[in-house]
């Protein structure tokens, strides 16, 4: 029997895995193979980008990216392109441009030894019963069943655990986003940040990549998501971009919390951390850093006393939880029309492109 079982092996779940791993016996049930040279990975809407955030929680933990992670551009500006009122600016900020299966890979690279991991798995049910949770899960097209003391979901925006844990609970609101990569025909060294409300009420966006160009959105799920996606890369054609061939096609969901309520750590036996809880920037989608901070207060959490971790966990998400109610807040001025449309022409913080 283990002591914890968590699903997912993504930042969070991976820096959850490597904080308590050497204190307790851990399950890691993962969906992809690290194992293999390379996987398909559902590209997350960060397209790659490591934010300063995100980059603070990676020096807390006294980690550097390495070599083969990193990718060119790294990324100093970013276009915001207006199409709902004809406006651009540029802005300045730092990411650092990585290639997300790699960083993944690298991010359970460090989980111990002594962590089981199960990759290329799949979980079907888990059921809490008075002596622990009993995980069912599929590996290799074979059935499995395994017990832990506790079960923690970081399996993401549709997370299984969170749908099945907490089915009374408020639910995040969810998106489909899909990215296209696309050989780059010009040079492009910033990303792009786009606002249109014929496409979406949230954003779309441009990453260079290398010698590639991703063109992604964040859309409202529905039958037309795809005409919309279609509509955009119209309009972008109209501004000057120039797409070269399709290299492929990804999509993956993406939560969005939009209140406090929609906030879940967890209670007894089921835990929450990342986008699962609904820990991730309601403003930008900016969810590693996120992650990282709701994974690290867990495992501060569990290791400071496993039977009331649940109460010690959410006191320790607390700033958490206010920076999205606050990032909340600032979402009007990013995506009322008329808000931003003050923002971006008074020009406030913007700088000339040369």
């Amino acid at each position: 029997m283990y002591d914890v079982i968590i699903v997912g092996a993504g930042p969070s779940g991976a820096t959850l895995a490597r904080l308590i791993g050497q204190k307790y016996r851990v399950l890691v049930i993962e969906k992809r193979d690290f194992n293999k040279e390379r996987f398909i990975i559902r590209e997350k809407s960060c397209g790659g980008l490591v934010a300063p955030d995100a980059q603070m929680m990676l020096a807390r933990f006294g980690l550097g990216i390495p070599k083969n992670v990193l990718q060119s551009p790294q990324i100093f500006a970013v276009r915001v392109l207006d199409f709902d009122n004809s406006l651009e600016r540029y802005y300045q900020r730092n990411y650092i441009n990585v290639d997300r299966e790699n960083f993944d890979r690298w991010i359970a690279s460090l989980i111990p030894d002594r962590v089981k991991i199960e990759y290329n798995s799949l979980v079907r049910s888990f059921k809490v019963e008075d002596d622990g949770v009993t995980v069912k899960f599929t590996k290799d097209g074979k059935e499995y069943e395994e017990k832990a003391e506790m079960i923690v979901g970081a399996d993401g925006a549709n997370s299984k655990i969170r749908r099945e844990g907490f089915k009374t609970k408020s639910q995040l609101k969810q998106y489909i986003t899909i990215q296209e990569w696309y050989k780059k025909e010009s040079n492009i060294d910033y990303h792009s940040a786009i606002f249109d409300r014929e496409i979406t009420d949230f954003y779309s966006w441009i990453i260079p990549k290398e010698d590639a160009l991703i063109v992604g959105s964040a859309l409202v799920p529905g039958s037309n998501a795809g005409e919309k996606f279609e509509l955009l890369k119209e309009k972008l054609n109209n501004k000057g971009f120039v797409l070269g061939d399709k290299i492929k096609t990804s999509g993956a969901y993406l939560a969005r919390p939009t209140n406090a309520n929609q906030i879940l750590t967890g209670i007894g036996r089921v835990a929450l951390i990342g986008e699962a809880a609904g820990f991730i920037s309601p403003s930008s989608a900016e969810g590693l850093s996120y992650g990282f901070r709701s994974a690290l207060a867990l495992s501060t959490a569990l290791n400071e006393d496993f039977l009331r971790y649940d109460k010690l966990y959410k006191s320790y998400t607390r700033s958490l939880s206010g920076n999205i109610i606050l990032k909340n807040m600032k979402t009007p001025f990013m995506y009322n029309k008329y808000l931003r449309k003050m923002v971006m022409k008074s020009g406030l913080s913007s700088l000339k492109v040369e």
